[in-house]
């Protein structure tokens, strides 16, 4: 269930030269806002109409230029997202071009386009690794959520086929109101067909969508999402481990987590300092329409490369990273250590880096006080 401990050692080793150096080891396209399905809880999904209204996605060639400029840069790995980034009819061209310039891609899809085609194309060239979103463990959960019921057992015969063919997959599950009862079950399908899963309850709201979503959205409430986070911990977790979890989290140890994308943190802030995670770092996102932010979550800081280059672009987004600060009352929190604010939860949640984020507040303390009884009522069994 879990990644190969060799493979994070050297992606966290060379994420940490990649800060140091202000190399941009890792690039997120987001070839597309279209998608499929319709998630409530979606932080980009358009329609194609709406995307005409806004503007236009790259062509090919263009996301193949800023890819080799990027590479020149020192670029290795390459997330393609969307959106549904396999909608793209030119997504076969797009992905065995990046191929060729020798960086390893990965994909996040919710896999409900994987046909023969796809599976012959990962079967010839198999991506560093294929990011699936798997939204419930029944039909019913899919239609409540994604809008479409038939979903839920096109997804399941992706996953099933892709590790037939002996593919890296790993299971994304976002926990919300309306598929919250099917996170045991989606783990025990995670476990029965041998992949990797990684659950999260918190919701980043969709403020790239507009002002309006800015602080809330569907998703669950503070105590709910706490609650879903520490049954993913019994999940995952042996006893043993849980509560060295909970005894760690007591002692104010954080607990280092990684999202698989190069956004986890590196260490705990101290009062004022600067983002910690990776993003606009070493690590970068660009928007279907051109756009080069730090982090997919956010609008701001913003550059565009395809106007000034991107090694330019890559300079400015970095020396604009570096004017973000975290508020001070997060930094020093006392519980600091056990919550996963971030600059983009800061932004997404009040409107401004500097804005304290209550959800998160409220979640945390949650958190702690359900571990902390979880770790008694084993602690009594044993």
């Amino acid at each position: 269930m879990s990644e190969s401990y060799e493979e994070l050692r050297i992606v966290k080793y060379l994420s940490g030269r990649a800060v140091h150096l202000g190399v941009p080891l890792m690039g997120t396209f987001e070839l597309t806002a279209r998608c499929n399905l319709n998630c409530k809880m979606c932080y980009v999904h358009l329609s194609k109409d709406e995307v005409d209204k806004r503007g236009r996605e790259l062509t090919a060639d263009e996301w193949l230029g800023i890819a080799e400029a990027a590479r020149a840069k020192g670029m290795l790995l390459m997330l393609l997202t969307g959106g549904e980034p396999l909608l793209r009819p030119d997504f076969e061209y797009i992905y065995t071009s990046l191929r060729k310039m020798g960086i390893l891609v990965s994909i996040n899809t919710n896999g409900t386009m994987v046909n023969d085609d796809v599976l012959r194309l990962f079967r010839a060239q198999p991506p560093a690794r294929v990011n699936m979103s798997l939204y419930g463990a029944t039909p019913e959960a899919y239609g409540r959520l994604c809008g479409d019921e038939a979903a839920f057992e096109k997804a399941l015969s992706a996953l099933r086929s892709m590790k037939a063919l002996g593919l890296n997959v790993k299971i994304n599950h976002s926990m919300t109101p309306h598929n919250y009862r099917d996170a045991k079950a989606v783990y025990d399908i995670a476990a029965a067909e041998g992949a990797h899963i990684q659950m999260a309850s918190y919701m980043f709201p969709a403020a790239r969508c507009g002002e309006e979503h800015i602080g809330c959205g569907d998703r669950l409430s503070p105590k709910d999402s706490a609650r879903l986070s520490v049954l993913y911990d019994r999940l995952r977790f042996s006893d043993e481990r849980f509560m060295l979890r909970a005894e760690n989290m007591k002692k104010g140890i954080r607990q280092e987590e990684d999202d698989g994308c190069g956004g986890s943190p590196e260490m705990p802030p101290k009062e004022g300092e600067r983002i910690f995670c990776r993003a606009g770092r070493s690590t970068f996102w660009m928007t279907w329409d051109g756009r080069m932010t730090p982090c997919g979550m956010i609008n701001e800081p913003c550059v565009y490369p395809l106007e000034v280059g991107f090694d330019a672009a890559w300079d400015e987004l970095r020396a604009k990273t570096l004017e973000i600060f975290l508020p001070p009352e997060c930094t020093s929190c006392p519980v600091r250590h056990a919550c996963d604010v971030c600059a983009a939860s800061c932004y997404t949640e009040t409107g401004s880096f500097d804005g304290v984020p209550r959800y998160l507040c409220e979640r945390t303390k949650e958190i702690l006080r359900l571990t902390e009884l979880e770790y008694q009522r084993i602690k009594e069994q044993n």
